[in-house]
């Protein structure tokens, strides 16, 4: 699955999937760098996630702040 299509919940399980799969010790050099190049996509995946909710949620406060100024006065 793309990881653009993927929820950050189900990013950060693969994620954690592949760094079980990594520390075991039991994978070969072709599928290690496979996994590293999938983990490092999933990783731009959700930090644009969490630097989208950031923006978000600042946009929000940044909206309701002078509501609660207006409300305060």
């Amino acid at each position: 699955m793309n990881p653009s299509e993927q929820t950050y919940r189900q990013s950060i399980q693969e994620l954690e999937e592949i760094v079980k799969a990594i520390q075991s010790g039991n994978i070969d050099v072709d599928e290690l760098t496979g996994k590293v190049t999938r983990a490092a996509e999933l990783i731009r995946t959700c930090k644009g996630k969490l630097t989208g909710a950031e923006s978000a949620v600042a946009r929000v406060l940044a909206e309701i702040e002078p509501e609660s100024k207006k409300d305060n006065s």
